[in-house]
């Protein structure tokens, strides 16, 4: 048997007819006489007679035969370059480490071959070594390391290569990664894998250095660099690691530096990365600045739109000004900020969506450079059909009245980014994928189609709790629709699980334990009627505390018929306006408050037997603002007022109310003292207050305000101030003993007795800043402010659960009186906390703050600082 020809690899060439001469001459010999004394003639037309593969261990040998394409009986030409196409097929499949044809036999003018495959492994596992190991499957998928890929020298140094520059990439400049195989007798032809790397600790730069520059200082030029930065002690928000791509971009932003200092000629002449150790190393930068220029002349060409003077004002670059090339660009079209005030967005507001603006250099003399904004409007554009997609819950129309892009309307940038902002704040969308595509540009008829591509998020969410607490077990369940719909509430077959798709809300929150039980219904129509943005909301509320006696041990006495209640129900409305601007809301509701005493005085109040009611007009002033999804605003401010506020009684009624706060103010302050009353003394007191309380009068104002800057990427800085004064019209009567302010610890409100307001302070324990009566309870505070910063950074903000981190500081404080209050006398403290935002489950946080002063209670006096305390939030507002 003769061999004919091979076609190896590289480096495993055999020394006979290497393959590689076949696929570039063809076999090339005239006559060859073999061991078995048959001789093959160059360029005779031979039958092939038959044909063997041998060497096949995974694969079937009539598959192979006809993948080749040769049939027995055919003409062939064994010089020729009919074998060498057959090789370089097969080769193609990167399925074989060797191939070989050989001739076995001639008999005339019929010859017959074999032809010899050695298969290349196969994988069947793969283990990484050196990587977290949450990171592996990442880096299978990436490298495509799965089982029953072929074991190739390609696939090892290109996995070796991937991972490599992966690593170094990311800062790990000295990663070393090595591979290796082992035969796996489980299967035929099989090898394992094992990718061992080593990282090493990522590389630092000690010194960054600069030459060339003499204009501009070493300091400007290294601020000037975003994300590479050389080591600097006490620096921790800004790591001196190495990350290529980032340097390349430092190395524009450099350019842009001179650019902005009026030097439009400097470039960067060279960089040099000089190792100085295994985890060190030094950049030498050398820079040509060249010569500083400054504006001169700027026309406008082409402009009918607008007048030269007002796109001169929205340019805002003076003859004479230092150039500045960044500003030009950015005034020309900033691609930062969607909504900047330059003269793209000028004339895309106004409908010239096909518009273009091109600052053109016309003469450079000396150092001043003149200028041609050259612009071509375009024609007017116009929205010609705007649709939706991907919202299988929500109803068309929902969206669509959100919408201000219309069917119709002129094209405008700006109310595209409005629209966006609204349907973030509707919290049915995942606000970092609402992107509109402009399609089907017609330049020609000015006309664009829009559509709105959008993913829905859940909307709806479930709280379920339970715990000890006050004597016994405490169980809450919430449900929360926050997309309902109840026009369809009697149709079955909308039920997924519940009728869904209107924008609607419809919460109940049930809360029980032995001692005391909480109802609340709540429904939200936001465009009542269905043509204008007025929100219709009603809320249904009952609470029920039981009286229960501690005093026997290890039991806990309920005693139902002694309780305090307190039910209530509001009806509200609230109109978008469009003066000053259409962020703002002006709200109206209406409410009745029912306070139902029976036995029951555990100290809150004067009377333990009666009732008080409260009828309230509430009337407020909001704007809302914010940018960015309703999760985690980047941008914008939400501010709201509110007025709430009972009829004026006392002014109708002929009652004694000096003398019946007399009377309760003597009597209570006899009891403080330590000197008990008369059965008298004790009925006098519960009818004064009873007078004075039966139809409660007050009125109560307001202020919250929360504004949202963007620092760094998606570093967000939430600034807030919030201010309430509970105050009354008839000083006989004084202030009510309701709807006071207990100020301190985590804000959640889950169950008062008194329709109180509890405002987070944290740092502090629950209602620890908040005045005190004789006998050390938090009787509240009719005079309260807070203010907040807060930093805030996202970890993910994906649909399924919004993750971000945050830094606070606070301080707050809360005054039994308007004499007694000071603005600048507030308890302080700081802390991190982490909020996950699961639509199923809403808001669930923890945060530990330190508070650096002493809270307000009695004893706390001589106590020191409030210290460290953890809150955990549940369902808190944002």
């Amino acid at each position: 048997m003769e061999k004919l020809a091979n076609n190896l690899p590289k480096g495993r060439q055999r020394p006979i007819f290497p393959g590689h001469f076949i696929l570039l001459l063809g076999l090339f010999f005239t006559t060859l006489s073999f061991a078995q004394d048959f001789v093959v003639e160059d360029g005779k037309s031979y039958i092939l007679g038959g044909l063997q593969v041998t060497g096949l261990e995974s694969y079937n040998e009539q598959t192979v035969k006809t993948y080749t394409g040769l049939r027995v009986g055919q003409p062939i030409v064994l010089s020729g370059d009919q074998l060498s196409g057959v090789i370089k097929k097969l080769w193609g499949l990167e399925l074989f480490t060797s191939i070989d044809f050989f001739i076995t036999n001639v008999e005339g003018n019929t010859v017959f071959l074999e032809l010899n495959i050695i298969e290349r492994p196969t994988l069947t596992d793969v283990k990484f070594f050196g990587v977290k190991e949450r990171k592996v499957d990442e880096l299978i998928k990436d490298t495509d390391l799965k089982k029953g890929k072929k074991i190739t020298e390609s696939l090892i140094a290109n996995t070796k290569n991937y991972l490599t520059n992966k690593y170094k990439k990311q800062g790990f400049l000295n990663t070393k990664v090595n591979i290796a195989t082992a035969v796996d007798t489980s299967e035929t032809n099989a090898r394992s894998m094992v990718v061992s790397i080593k990282k090493g600790d990522r590389v630092k730069v000690k010194e960054i250095d600069f030459t060339g520059n003499e204009m501009l200082s070493d300091r400007k030029l290294r601020k000037a660099l975003k994300s590479t930065k050389q080591k600097l002690l006490g620096r921790f928000w800004k790591k001196s690691k190495y990350i290529e791509k980032d340097y390349q971009e430092d190395l524009e932003l450099l350019v842009d530096k001179y650019a902005e200092n009026g030097f439009r000629d400097a470039r960067v002449v060279s960089d040099t990365l000089i190792k100085l150790d295994e985890n060190n190393i030094r950049l030498e930068v050398a820079v040509e600045e060249g010569d500083r220029y400054y504006f001169g002349d700027i026309d406008f060409v082409g402009n009918t739109v607008y007048t030269d003077r007002q796109l001169a004002q929205v340019l805002g670059i003076k003859k004479g000004a230092t150039y500045n090339g960044v500003l030009l660009r950015e005034r020309i079209a900033d691609n930062t900020k969607p909504d900047a005030a330059d003269l793209t967005n000028l004339y895309q507001n106004n409908g010239y969506l096909f518009s273009q603006i091109n600052p053109v250099e016309v003469s450079a003399a000396n150092d001043t450079i003149d200028f041609e904004i050259r612009i071509i409007e375009g024609k007017e554009t116009f929205l010609d059909h705007v649709t939706v997609k991907g919202n299988e819950k929500t109803n068309d129309h929902v969206i669509y009245r959100e919408l201000r892009t219309r069917p119709g309307q002129r094209y405008n940038k700006s109310d595209i980014i409005r629209s966006v902002r609204e349907l973030g704040q509707l919290g049915f969308f995942d606000a970092e994928q609402i992107a509109p595509d402009v399609l089907n540009a017609n330049p020609n008829e000015g006309t664009v189609d829009l559509n709105w591509d959008l993913v829905e998020s859940g909307s709806s969410q479930i709280e379920l709790q339970g715990g000890y607490g006050g004597g016994g077990f405490i169980g809450t369940l919430g449900l929360s629709f926050n997309n309902f719909s109840i026009q369809n509430i009697f149709k079955g077959e909308t039920y997924k699980p519940v009728p869904m798709g209107d924008g609607q809300t419809f919460a109940l929150r049930l809360q029980a334990s032995r001692t005391f039980r909480v109802y609340s219904l709540n429904f939200s129509e936001p465009w009542l009627g269905g043509k204008k943005p007025v929100r219709f909301n009603l809320n249904l509320s009952r609470t029920q505390q039981f009286l229960a006696d501690f005093s026997r041990r290890g039991r806990i006495e309920i005693d139902k018929e002694r309780q305090f209640s307190i039910t209530g129900i509001t009806a509200g409305l609230a109109k978008r306006v469009q003066w000053p601007d259409d962020f703002f809301t002006i709200s109206h509701a209406l409410g009745y408050q029912l306070y139902d005493f029976r036995n029951y005085n555990i100290g809150l109040f004067n009377f333990g037997n009666g009732k008080a009611n409260s009828f309230t007009y509430t009337l407020g002033i909001s704007r809302n603002a914010l940018s960015g999804g309703r999760i985690f605003p980047r941008g914008g401010s939400n501010f709201e007022i509110t007025g709430k506020l009972t009829p004026p009684f006392s002014l109708f009624s002929d009652k004694d109310f000096k003398a019946l706060t007399a009377t309760s103010n003597e009597l209570t302050e006899k009891r403080d003292s330590g000197l008990a009353l008369t059965p008298a003394e004790v009925q006098a007191l519960e009818n004064a207050d009873q007078e004075r309380f039966r139809l409660l009068e007050y009125y109560k104002l307001k202020f919250r305000g929360d504004w949202y800057t963007s620092l760094v990427g998606d570093l967000v800085l939430r600034t807030n101030a919030e201010f309430g004064f509970l105050g009354n019209y008839n000083p006989d009567i004084g202030n009510v003993p309701f709807e006071r302010f207990f100020v301190g610890g985590d804000g959640l409100n889950n169950f008062t007795l008194d329709g109180r307001e509890i405002v987070q302070l944290r740092g502090y324990e629950n209602q620890s800043v908040t005045p005190v009566d004789a006998n050390g309870r938090p009787e509240g505070g009719t005079i309260y402010n807070k203010f907040s910063l807060e930093l805030r950074y996202p970890l993910t903000l994906k649909p399924s659960a919004s993750i971000f981190g945050l830094a606070f500081l606070e301080a707050g404080n809360a005054f039994s009186n308007f004499q007694e209050f000071n603005p600048f006398q507030l308890k302080r403290s700081a802390g991190v906390g982490l909020r996950i935002f699961m639509p199923a489950f809403g808001l669930l946080g923890i945060d530990f703050g330190y508070g650096f002063d002493e809270d307000l209670r009695p004893q706390s006096q001589g106590r020191g600082p409030s210290g460290w305390q953890t809150h955990f939030i549940i369902g808190q507002q944002f």
